[in-house]
């Protein structure tokens, strides 16, 4: 059990607290699910890209799954092996490209055939074949928020199965690229099984039918998205859905590449926050908190729900209130309606399931500093974040005042 109250004490609030014994139980449990296939599970850094996290998961075998060149920079600096990190986004800049590929990371995924053009004329300048990977959209509707959908054609992400055909063909016949994978990744929080096996059967056929023309992958990047229970979500089972890809792998000798992100971190993480008072209004209730939309904003966002865990007052009878944060915002919420006991100055709040896509998605808002980053395993507790202080937050702008 982690002593929330004492880490309040310790380090203040708001604050984030990690639980790195779950993250490894979590991360076990997938890799396990796909022992039977050689696989990497390269960790979605976005989902929550301190560097103490990313290399927790390094030191038990994982590799990185990177959206910017500040995360490729990350993975290396945590110690995640160059062979094991992929580059993946939409907008990647030249010099983005150009940085990838002198670091001899596994491969960028491409997301369109310009961006194709991009890193083929990069690769010559370098004089070097671009290890790369065609994110296919496969048009299966993933049954999730919209904002966290990317496998239709209505999405920004991949493209058509024609289209990819023909970027394989041109990167095929190119001394500057080497097509090596296959990608998809359909949309976040999934909690249906079968639009994963859907898409992964029609990338599985793709892959097939290159090999008709001699095109030979080695990689199948079935993407993340593995749903997580923040309310009464029915999830997956790491076994179903290792299966439900495996099963579409008949007769292909391919490494799976899964890149889990939320599933990993986000039930190992919780934010924490102190009541500052209660104020009442034409019946409506607000607690008010040191916490705000600035440090997790995805119930602002989303309407994500969390679970919201008050200390200490499990047996006082519950009214509904407005659980918001200082910021000057009337979207500064961390939930509405939300059964909580009568609660006064510095009663402690915990909000569960914050470890992924809280801090990351954090901001200075309001010239609020972000929150401290606590890491806990084996029952001790360390600092992986300080708290951010005012002469953090105008550092970069001192400089340029008017003398």
């Amino acid at each position: 059990m982690i002593d929330f109250l004492a880490l309040a004490k310790k380090y203040g609030t708001p604050l984030y607290v990690y639980d790195f014994d779950a993250m490894q139980a979590q991360y076990e449990a997938l890799k396990e699910a796909f022992k039977g296939r050689k696989s990497i599970l390269a960790y979605a850094i976005k989902a929550n890209s301190n560097i103490s996290v990313i290399q927790h998961f390094a030191t038990l075998g994982a590799g990185a799954d990177c959206v910017s060149i500040g995360e490729v920079r990350r993975a290396l600096l945590a110690g995640v092996a160059p062979y094991k990190i992929i580059f993946s986004g939409v907008g990647k800049r030249d010099d983005e490209i150009q940085e990838a590929l002198a670091s001899n990371i596994l491969y960028i995924n491409v997301e369109s055939d310009a961006e194709l053009s991009r890193v083929e004329l990069i690769a010559k300048r370098l004089g070097m074949a671009a290890r790369i990977s065609i994110r296919v959209n496969p048009n299966i509707d993933p049954k999730t928020h919209p904002y966290i959908s990317t496998g239709l054609h209505d999405n920004k992400f991949g493209v058509d199965i024609n289209t990819a055909k023909r970027m394989y063909l041109r990167a095929n016949n190119s001394e500057y690229l080497d097509p090596i994978g296959i990608h998809f990744h359909i949309g976040s929080q999934l909690t249906e099984l079968e639009p994963i096996r859907e898409a992964a059967i029609i990338v599985a056929d793709l892959v097939r039918s290159l090999q008709t023309v001699n095109i030979d992958l080695k990689f199948f990047d079935i993407g993340g998205g593995l749903g997580i229970r923040y309310r009464d979500e029915e999830t997956i089972e790491p076994y179903e859905y290792a299966q439900a890809i495996l099963s579409t792998l008949t007769a292909l000798e391919l490494t799976v590449v899964c890149e889990p992100g939320r599933f990993l971190t986000a039930n190992a993480g919780y934010f924490l926050t102190k009541v500052l008072y209660e104020k009442c209004h034409d019946h409506k209730r607000f607690v008010i908190v040191d916490g705000a939309m600035n440090d997790l904003l995805r119930p602002s966002l989303y309407g994500a729900y969390h679970r919201i865990e008050v200390i200490g007052k499990e047996d006082v009878e519950p009214t509904v209130a407005d659980i918001v944060g200082p910021v000057c915002e009337s979207g500064d919420f961390l939930a509405k309606s939300y059964p909580l006991p009568s609660l006064e100055h510095n009663d402690l709040l915990i909000v569960h399931s914050a470890g992924a896509y809280g801090f990351g998605m954090g901001s200075n808002y309001n010239t609020r500093g972000r929150s401290a980053e606590v890491a806990v395993e084996n029952t001790k507790s360390r600092l992986i974040r300080q708290r951010e202080s005012f002469e953090d937050l105008i550092a970069l702008e001192t400089p340029y005042l008017k003398r």
